[in-house]
Formats: structure tokens, C-alpha cells, sequence
């Protein structure tokens, strides 16, 4: 921690001029830059649901203001757990709801006026999934079913639509794309809108689907390769962001590389967006591929990396739409089809690739796990391109997808200079360099919140850890104040004393909102199995200092 803040200035200083830079190379002049928040994340209270860890016991959580209360959603118990954080330095676990009546796992929550609204999972992922909405005394009032693997829920701003992603995976991961155990089921992905205004008694239930979509040409940046898919069964919606007026949704569909454009009302795709790829041999947006080259070597590269967006948020900026995505990466990874492959097994077209040798060595490109999907761009067997997985950034885009601002290489950068020997580890072992030649830090989770005026970005890295934090006050030209990671490197790696592990939900309180009067930040840890409230300190303006 102390380390983190001696070097916090210094860097943020660095990175701005990078970022600023690689801002107006690659996507037109940017703005001049805002003045940033001298901000500071410093935890005050953590909850954990105790040992076995990586069992996802702490997935996504979300705050009643009224109750002062975090819903956690505990997939590894398949229950709402309840913790009253009215001392958000000691937070209590007050109650818990037992969820396994209605499917076999707990994904996502979200809180609105009162009402919790949780997204339930088929016993048989395939079958339709469930929300199940709670009143503040954790009574349910309403079970609804909805489509297949609800892996994200969120109420609309103005609290009248409930909104699930229903990622839609195949059955199970031995026979998808093989007929070894039976036919394959792949269901198809979807959004259910489920429309409050008759009542939480008796809403109204419907589907936003993706099968107009099958037979009509597509942006060819959004992937569809699943095997015998059809473009409705190959869609995964991920994440969703909802626009200010709650009129229209923006839902990643991170296996794709792809966004949709959902009209509420109608419960309609208007539009799917691809989102494009990154290209890592241009400055500033280069990456450290190797877990073999003996140290922390982020280089340019000629590979293209495929953003995957995870999780998404939309703010307002001078009456436009801009969406924060944070680039994960996801591969389908089955038994019965495994789309990844090491760049020391790819055949290279030696026309775009003379130096091909000297790339597959396991110092450079060779261990890098990429895609085998793309990258044949001839079809003569050979790959005149590579592709990687996962942006290793965040990207603030518009609402048609265009791009104002990528994060570059900025978060291995950082992670690089605070924690040399620890850089690029995963989230069980504190081995440097583990994570170099698959995603890197995986950034996940995402969370919009003002202070004092500003807007502010909390972003989660998933496998090294921790919480980055950006002024996005200005979309086209954001600021790097603060990061900060909670977890313990000392080694050997023991889960038991590890710290906190895996950072997949955040959510932003507000001042006005807070049971203490000053900003928070609530971070789900699925991999320890805790969550750690945050306090957001404003010292000064840097124009003040």
C-alpha cells in the first residue's frame, strides 16, 4: 500500500503524456486534458465468507441505501447473502436467503427502490434461468422466468425495467460441438426485459432476441464460429449498460467481440456492433506475450489483440452516450471444440512473417495463447494474422461503438512498476509472468460513480488484482489517479493468508448515499470469497496544490 502511493504521482504523471498521446494518434485529437481529482482508495472494512477459496462464494454485490445493507451474490452456496454496513468498518453479515429452490447457482444482483432482484441459474444451465425479486424484509414477492444462463441483471435508472443478459452457453463442456454424448444443446442468447409497471405481481415479460439476426449480413468484426450456431445460439450476452433516459440498453457480448443496441420499450436488438481489434504493434499499445522470457517486457508486437469487452457502464457527456468497457478476454475452451492455440503451433504466412522463427521462440510470441478462428485471411491454411485475447485496457466508446480513448498498455505498465516480481501473476500464485501469455491482468468489473463533481472510473483487474481508478470527467481525455491492491504477494502463495483475491463485482455508493457521509466502494472478490468497502478520499485539486 505505502509503495503504491510513492510512486502514484510519478506514474500517473508518465502514463497521462502516454496515454494523452497514444489518445490522438490513434483516434483523431483529443481534448485538452481535465483537471484530475487528487483521489485516494482506502479500505476501512472487509467481509469474507471464510475458506474454501476459489469457490466464487462472493460474485457481484450491490447496496440499499435505505437499509444500509450489501446484497452478495454467493453462487458457491447458491444464496443472497445480507451484510449490514451501517459501521462500513465492520461490516455484519445480518441474514441470508436460500436460492437453490430455483436453480443451481446465483449470478448476478441488483437493488432498486427497495427491491432485490436476483439472477438465478438452471439446475441445467440450458433451461430457462429464473430472477427472483425480494422485498427489503427478504420476503419473495415475484419468481419470473427468464432465458437460459442469466449471467447479469440490472434495474433501468428509473426503476421500471429489470433487465437480464442471458448468456445462452451450450450444456456442457464435453459434447459441445460433438455428438460423443448425445446431441449438442446450444440455447439461444437473449435479454429479458421484464417491465415493472403493472406491478411486481404482475409484470410484463419479454424477450429481446437475436434471431432476426441469422440470415442478414453482419459487421464483419463480430465473430460467429460456434459449431452449427446460428447467430442467435452463438451470441453470449455479458454485461449491460443502460442509457440515462432508461430508454435504450448496450449489452457486450464478449465471446463475439460485439455489442447490441436493445430498445427497452419494444424489447427489441436494434443493432449488433462489432468492437473491432487492437493493434499491440503501434506505440504505447504493446503487452509482455511471455511467461518464458526471465522478466517484465512489455514490447510492441505484430498481433492484434480482440477487445471481448466484459462488463460496461454508460454515463452523459455533453448530451451523448459513452460507454466504459473493460476488455477481458473469453475463449471457448471445450473438450469438443477449443478455438485456442499457442503461436508456436500457428503455420505463418512467410510472406507477412520472414522473421516468423524468431517470433515463435518462447521469449517472444510462442507461449501467447491466441485464436485459431482468425487470421486465415487467403483461406490457404496459413495465418497471415494473429489474434489475441482481450484488450489488457479499457476503452470509453460512443454509443455506435466508435472508439475515443483505449487505456493502451497503461495497467501492465503499472502493475510492472509497483510489483516487479509479482507482475502479471494470476490469482492463485504469486509467480511473475504467469498470466503474460493469456490475458495479462484481466481487467473485469466496472463501476461509475461522481466526486466532488468528477466522474470516476473503478476498474477491477481479476488475476493480478487490485482497483484502478481513472477521472473520466472527459471521455476523450481521461486521468490515472489512483490504484490500489489488497491482496498479500508474500511467498510461498496461501490462499489462507492471500488477502483478497479476484475482484469481479464493484459498486460505487455516493456520499449522499453512504452510511458514513463520504464515497465508497464495495469490491466482490470471488476467488477469496470477501468483499472490501473502500473509502474515497478527495484531498485536493492537483491546480491547488
Amino acid at each position: 500500500m505505502t509503495r503504491t502511493r510513492l510512486i502514484r504521482h510519478q506514474f500517473s504523471l508518465y502514463c497521462a503524456g502516454l496515454l494523452l498521446g497514444a489518445a490522438s494518434g490513434a483516434f483523431g485529437a483529443a481534448n485538452p486534458p481535465v483537471d484530475p481529482l487528487d483521489i485516494t482508495l482506502t479500505p476501512i472494512g472487509r467481509y469474507t465468507n471464510g475458506a474454501p477459496y476459489n469457490l466464487v462464494a462472493a460474485e457481484v454485490v450491490k447496496h440499499d441505501p435505505v437499509m444500509q445493507r450489501l446484497y452478495l451474490a454467493n453462487a458457491r452456496d447458491v444464496r443472497l447473502d445480507v451484510i449490514d454496513i451501517h459501521n462500513p468498518a465492520w461490516p455484519i453479515k445480518v441474514g441470508e436467503v436460500d436460492l437453490s429452490p430455483y436453480g443451481g447457482t446465483v449470478t448476478s444482483v441488483a437493488v432498486d427502490h427497495g427491491l432485490i432482484a436476483v439472477a438465478v441459474v438452471a439446475a441445467v444451465k440450458t433451461d430457462p434461468g429464473k430472477v427472483v425479486i425480494l422485498n427489503p424484509q427478504l420476503q419473495v414477492v415475484n419468481v419470473v422466468p427468464v432465458g437460459a444462463l442469466p449471467d447479469f441483471i440490472t434495474f433501468t435508472p428509473n426503476g421500471r425495467w429489470v433487465l437480464t443478459a442471458n448468456e445462452g452457453e451450450p450444456n456442457t463442456y464435453n459434447d459441445y460441438g460433438s455428438e460423443t454424448n448425445g446431441p449438442s444443446i446450444d440455447p439461444e442468447g437473449s435479454i429479458t426485459i421484464i417491465d415493472l409497471a403493472t406491478g411486481v405481481a404482475t409484470p410484463t415479460v419479454n424477450t429481446a432476441a437475436f434471431t432476426a439476426f441469422n440470415d442478414v449480413p453482419l459487421d464483419p468484426g463480430i465473430r460467429i464460429f460456434g459449431p452449427n450456431a446460428t447467430v442467435a445460439q452463438d451470441l453470449e450476452p455479458e454485461g449491460i449498460a443502460i442509457s440515462a433516459d432508461s430508454t435504450t440498453a448496450y449489452v457486450t457480448l464478449q465471446e463475439n467481440n460485439a455489442m447490441a443496441v436493445v430498445d427497452i420499450a419494444s424489447a427489441t436488438v436494434t443493432d449488433l456492433i462489432g468492437l473491432g481489434f487492437k493493434d499491440h504493434s503501434q506505440p504505447g499499445f504493446g503487452l509482455d506475450p511471455s511467461d518464458q522470457d526471465g522478466g517484465n517486457y512489455i514490447a510492441n508486437w505484430p498481433l492484434w489483440g480482440i477487445y471481448m469487452s466484459d462488463e460496461v457502464r454508460a454515463f452523459e457527456y455533453r448530451g451523448q452516450t459513452f460507454l466504459v468497457m473493460a476488455n477481458e478476454g473469453d475463449t471457448r475452451n471445450y473438450p469438443g471444440f477449443n478455438e485456442e492455440v499457442k503461436v508456436s503451433a500457428l503455420s505463418l504466412d512467410p510472406t507477412v512473417f520472414p522473421n516468423a522463427a524468431e517470433l515463435k521462440k518462447t521469449n517472444n510470441l510462442g507461449r501467447l495463447t491466441v485464436t485459431k478462428t482468425l487470421g486465415d485471411v487467403d483461406g490457404d491454411g496459413d495465418y497471415d494474422a494473429i489474434f489475441s485475447l482481450g484488450g489488457r485496457s479499457f476503452t470509453i466508446r460512443t454509443a455506435t461503438g466508435e472508439i475515443v480513448f483505449d487505456s493502451g498498455d497503461q495497467f501492465e505498465q503499472l502493475t510492472a512498476a509497483l510489483y516487479p516480481k509479482n507482475f502479471n501473476c494470476s490469482n492463485s500464485s504469486n509467480s511473475r509472468d504467469g498470466r503474460s501469455a493469456s490475458k495479462g491482468p484481466e481487467p473485469e468489473g466496472v463501476a461509475l460513480g461522481k466526486v466532488a463533481g468528477r466522474l470516476l472510473a473503478f476498474i477491477g483487474f481479476e488475476r493480478i488484482g487490485g482497483i484502478i481508478v481513472y477521472d473520466v470527467s472527459n471521455p476523450f481525455s481521461p486521468e490515472l489517479v489512483d490504484y490500489v491492491n489488497t491482496r498479500n504477494f508474500a511467498n510461498p502463495f496461501n490462499f489462507d493468508t492471500a488477502g483478497d483475491l479476484g475482484p469481479e463485482g464493484l459498486c460505487f455508493i455516493s456520499a449522499g448515499d453512504s452510511p458514513n457521509g463520504k464515497p465508497l466502494l464495495a469490491v466482490a472478490h470471488e476467488v477469496s470469497g470477501s468483499v472490501v468497502l473502500y473509502q474515497i478520499n478527495k484531498r485536493a485539486y492537483k491546480a491547488e496544490l
